[in-house]
């Protein structure tokens, strides 16, 4: 299979070399058939974000592979995309059966059309910015990765292992990227539908006085009655205002977050070797099952299997 990477000056060196050692060690360890190429338009070697150079393999514009990988890097976003390279995008995917970017990458695959009417994620960053400039591509900017149809996005840098990894895992089966993972001393790829960030750090800090309150509140013990009535008589304020709060400063309901909140807490109570039980108590579900349901809805896995996947191995 042939996995064109492609590149440009100011590349991200990880977004680049993250994924394709994911591919060289899958060839190395699971008799896969993985030829990885550079492209960009042009055939003369780019500099990457680093200052290292990259050597180019093939022009962009005159080579065939069965994935293309589009590489990120900070010069992508808040700046007009050279047409040379959207252009060439464009042509590329038609006929590719399998379209990737990695974080910021994703601003090209949106400028040429590509994720028009698609999911898609990118780096947390950015994910307002490509929904904002974008309207037709619906942006997750919670995910590690999207897969929609043949197309698929990665958030931040590091993501692009994680997604490369389930490549290998839809290519080559679970053991495989298991045997990947561990050769490289990763986790087994993160679910896509896991959080980049938990919400107390992705969100921005409000003005509002009264809903930073109400936020610290819930971080502090997640475990609490924390029901839009409560949190509304606490900070003194009305049901209805304290929801305008949450609307007009984050984006999301009072009970969305709580829920953020009550799921980042199990994952640390799962990462910490907690029973399933025990870390819905911890984390304010109440029961398993509601832990459950929350988990495979917003995480992508069930409580046990996140904790298979993420168990501190600490003692």
């Amino acid at each position: 299979m042939r996995v064109g990477v492609v590149v440009f000056d100011g590349v991200k060196l990880l977004d680049v070399a993250g994924p394709t050692e994911v591919f060289a060690e899958a060839n190395r360890v699971g008799n896969t058939d993985y030829t990885l190429v550079t492209l960009a338009v042009g055939a003369q070697a780019v500099t990457s974000s680093t200052g290292m150079a990259i050597k180019v393999d093939a022009d962009l514009r005159d080579t065939e592979v069965d994935t293309l990988l589009v590489a990120g890097g900070d010069r992508l976003v808040g700046r007009p995309i050279e047409p040379e390279l959207v252009d060439a995008i464009r042509d590329s995917v038609q006929g590719t059966p399998r379209v990737c970017s990695i974080c910021t990458g994703a601003f090209v695959l949106a400028a040429a059309g590509v994720l028009d009417g698609r999911r898609a994620t990118t780096h947390w960053q950015h994910a307002r910015l490509l929904a904002k400039s974008y309207p037709h591509v619906t942006v997750e900017p919670d995910s590690i990765w999207v897969q929609d149809g043949p197309v698929f996005t990665s958030a931040g840098v590091s993501a692009g292992i994680d997604l490369a990894l389930a490549l290998v895992e839809k290519d080559a089966g679970g053991e495989v990227a298991r045997t990947v993972a561990q050769s490289l001393v990763v986790f087994l790829q993160r679910p896509g539908g896991q959080s980049q960030f938990s919400p107390s750090t992705s969100r921005p800090r409000p003005r509002s006085s009264v809903l930073r309150d109400v936020m610290d509140a819930v971080v502090a013990d997640p475990s609490q009655d924390h029901s839009a009535t409560r949190m509304a008589a606490s900070a003194s304020v009305s049901t209805r205002h304290l929801t305008r709060l949450f609307h007009a400063e984050l984006g999301v309901t009072p009970a969305r977050y709580v829920e953020e909140v009550r799921i980042d807490a199990g994952k640390r109570a799962l990462e910490q070797g907690m029973t399933v039980a025990d870390a819905a108590r911890e984390a304010g579900f109440g029961t398993s099952e509601s832990m459950r349901r929350a988990f495979v809805l917003r995480v992508g896995v069930s409580p046990r299997a996140y904790q298979q996947r993420f168990r501190s191995t600490l003692r």
